[in-house]
């Protein structure tokens, strides 16, 4: 800090420089619009006198200042106009028969920002062309430190200033002031200086005072109007010099307003194909993430200005997992007193399950519901194989890791068929009592609809109480309209105060990893292993990273991948909080990513668990001879060719020529057992419980989050915002405090595939690859490795 003063200090030409001639607009002259010093209250004069304040702003703004002798309006008048927006500012301010001319630029953020600005003068005894920098240092919520310097370019003149303030409180309710302004003759004594304070006596109501060295003073009052403020201070003349009036007006900007306005609007979201864990940088204005969505939907409860929500699900593709966290974010808006109005065209039990959690449900005129309840199965493919000449040896040694019976059996087994029931089970009770307890509809009423029922049209929905009212999102306003009795005009995410309202508070907040593991476990594709390895290597050297959430969604895969996460997230724990939050799936070698979280939070239908290990073996039995494709080779090695056989064209894949011996399978099931053993003691070591214990729940036993609570697997039942709850409650960050989520890893600029078609001459989208034929690929590329996998049905639900 030192180094910065003496810096802008030297730059200035203390002392014994030339005496400024009066078109050369010194600090004290330039900051006599201000209220306060420039760092302490209201962006200063946005850029004209530091030019790092603008980045600060939000949104554009503008402002007008008047000033002249107190009782004389007429007399030895002053004008200001000043505009700004994030990172650049203008201004003008005309005094007597002088002009001067600013422009700025600025960088930086919330703790530390910095800017460069060009002026110049017309008129007086000797126009000027000016140059700028400063500096706004924000080390914290209670101290603001201001450096800025302005160098003429036509003489010698130069001067640099020194703003300082701090807040006692840690907030905008008391900030205490003071400036120096040293010139090319000042020094230390003589230098001007002032000293004051801010009091915020209401939301949008602050109080100043100002003591100036020359025995001068000033008071003054800002009211802010929400988008528009104004602004009134009398400045008292310490000597014979009249006093003098000021008076502001600010259009833009958004601060807290002294006028509440409650309740006149409605935050309008179309809830238009999927939900995304991240949206890309560039080009993605359309979708959505569910990292956005909550966030917005926190700004709504936030907002008094906001008076419900419209929803409309229309086309909405998203799973069971997702749903429920949206729904109880939606939940949180109701219990804020705040209504929710959902439009919906044709649902299944998903989108009714979210659509239940409305005040009024509106359904499209033409529009169905289909509630038929819950089904999970598989295609078997066992005949299929002998048929087309494949044989498969399931290495199956743990009961209920099943991951492989599509392909060796014809038919569920007793273990598969009990876990997937228990699933459903869950999924089916979690679902109902949601849906009866928003509705008001008994349990027995609601099995009786799924069960003799099943489709309903619009009458129909109406009739038995699944529908309020009958419309379409294009008429969305007239509806509200008519609901709440007047209009209500609709917003967008973009406008809620929480994106447009200054913010207050100094410094940079505190900062909480999100780090997404999302796909197969894999070294190079999926979650990316080695890539997440290292990220997490460089969160547990970052300081400025509080704490970690880590979002799961993912069946395993390679024992090794997950192995390298979870060894790094281990490290990362013993220096800062990691919370896992399990998404839809993290079961498997997803759940091996989870293990040594101080915190496993899952929703109460996460499919998790599944401890376990499985392999299998594709050979070639009669293909090859169909396909006219023969493989031969030389060796050196009992057991060279163990994997060796017929390449598939087009496939890439590469088909066994025989089956294991008995010497080699009873090889692989040590190995496989090895492995799973490993796993269980993993396990055990993460989650603080005996390897004894984890075995009689493991067996490759798939649960839900809520089971998997009930058995010591996952310790919070809850989403993704009760993950970073945790997180900062872990890392000793007040509940009120302001927090910046940094997602790992950073999301593409675009997507590539948006093009592709065309670029391949076609306008129709690429088909989406089989997602059984890339499991059945998965195990052909990965002969004889054990795999702590699920198998794709589960995650296709």
């Amino acid at each position: 800090m030192k180094k910065w003063i003496l810096m802008f200090w030297l730059a200035a030409g203390i002392p014994g420089m030339l005496q400024a001639q009066p078109s050369f607009p010194r600090y004290p002259r330039s900051a006599a619009f201000l209220h306060a010093s420039p760092g302490a209250f209201d962006e200063g004069m946005l850029g004209y006198v530091n030019p790092a304040a603008t980045a600060l702003l939000l949104t554009p703004e503008a402002r007008l200042f008047f000033g002249a002798d107190a009782g004389h309006l007429s007399a030895n008048r002053e004008w200001g106009l000043l505009a700004g927006a994030p990172n650049l500012g203008l201004g003008w301010v005309r005094r007597g028969d002088v002009d001067e001319y600013h422009t700025s630029l600025a960088g930086g953020g919330e703790a530390l920002a910095i800017g460069l600005g060009y002026g110049w003068t017309k008129g007086g005894l000797q126009e000027q062309r000016m140059v700028s920098a400063g500096a706004l240092i924000r080390p914290s919520r209670y101290a603001s430190i201001g450096l800025s310097g302005l160098f003429s370019l036509d003489d010698a003149q130069r001067e640099g200033v020194l703003d300082l303030a701090l807040r006692p409180l840690g907030s905008d309710r008391l900030t205490l002031f003071g400036d120096l302004a040293m010139a090319d003759h000042d020094n230390l004594k003589t230098a001007p200086y002032s000293l004051g304070a801010v009091v915020k006596l209401l939301p949008g109501l602050h109080l100043t005072a100002r003591w100036f060295d020359s025995q001068a003073w000033s008071t003054g009052l800002s009211f802010s109007l929400g988008s528009a403020g104004l602004y009134a201070r009398r400045a008292i003349a310490g000597d014979d010099q009249a006093d003098r009036d000021y008076y502001g007006l600010r259009l833009g900007g958004k601060r807290e307003s002294i006028l509440l306005r409650r309740n006149t609007r409605y935050y309008a979201q179309n809830i238009r194909g999927g939900i995304r864990y991240q949206k890309f940088r560039w080009f993605d204005d359309e979708s959505l993430s569910l990292s956005t969505l909550l966030a917005d939907l926190q700004g709504v409860i936030e907002d008094p200005a906001v008076a419900g929500v419209a929803l409309n699900l229309s086309g909405m593709a998203a799973n069971h997992e997702l749903v429920w966290e949206l729904r109880e974010k939606l939940q949180e808006v109701r219990r804020a007193d705040k209504k929710i109005i959902v439009f919906l065209e044709r649902g299944g039990m998903t989108e009714y399950h979210l659509a239940s959690i409305a005040d009024r449900i509106v359904l499209d005129p033409e529009g169905m519901l289909q509630l038929q309840g819950y089904i999970m199965g598989r295609t078997f493919q066992k005949e299929l194989l002998e048929k087309v000449g494949l044989g498969f040896d399931e290495w199956r040694f743990f009961k209920y890791k099943s991951a492989n019976e599509s392909l060796s059996r014809d038919s569920m087994s007793e273990a598969d068929r009990e876990q997937r029931q228990a699933l459903l089970d869950d999924l089916y009770a979690v679902v109902r009592e949601d849906i009866c307890t928003s509705r008001h509809i008994t349990p027995a009423r609601f099995d009786s609809l799924i069960n003799t029922a099943v489709l309903f049209d619009a009458a129909d929905a109406l009739r038995y109480g699944l529908a309020d009212t009958l419309g379409r999102w294009i008429d969305a306003d007239k509806i509200v309209e008519s609901i709440e009795k007047g209009k209500k005009p609709f917003i967008s995410a973009g406008q809620l105060a929480k994106h447009t309202m200054h913010r207050p508070e100094w410094g940079g907040r505190p900062k909480i990893a999100l780090v997404y593991a999302i796909g197969v476990c894999d070294l190079e594709s999926g979650i990316q292993a080695r890539k997440l390895e290292k990220t997490f290597k460089k969160l547990t050297e970052d300081k400025s990273i509080r704490a970690v959430v880590l979002r799961v969604d993912s069946p395993g895969g390679d024992g090794l991948a997950s192995d390298l996460v979870a060894e790094a997230m281990k490290r990362c724990a013993g220096e800062k909080p990691v919370i896992v939050s399990q998404g839809s799936l993290a079961a498997s070698g997803g759940y091996w990513l989870s293990m040594y979280a101080d915190t496993v939070v899952a929703a109460p239908y996460s499919l998790t668990g599944s401890i376990g290990v499985i392999g299998g073996w594709v050979w070639n039995k009669g293909l090859g001879e169909k396909l006219g494709l023969r493989a031969d080779h030389v060796q050196v090695g009992d057991h060279a060719d163990l994997g060796f056989g017929i390449q598939l064209p087009l496939l890439g894949v590469q088909v066994p020529d025989r089956n294991l011996t008995p010497e080699e399978r009873d090889r692989m099931e040590m190995m496989i057992r090895a492995m799973y053993e490993g796993f269980v003691g993993k396990v055990a070591a993460g989650r603080g419980i005996s390897p004894d214990s984890v075995g009689q729940i493991a067996q490759g036993r798939v649960w839900s989050g809520l089971a998997a609570q009930k058995i010591g697997l996952v310790d919070v039942i809850g989403g993704m915002e009760k993950a970073i709850a945790l997180a900062r409650e872990a890392a000793g960050i007040p509940a009120g405090r302001e927090i910046t989520i940094v997602e790992y890893p950073r999301p593409a600029l675009f997507d590539f595939s948006v093009w592709m078609p065309r670029l391949l001459g076609s306008a129709l989208p690429l088909p989406r690859e089989d997602a059984e034929m890339d499991y059945l690929k998965k195990i052909a590329r990965h002969p004889g490795q054990p795999l702590p996998l699920l198998t794709p049905d589960y995650y296709l639900q």
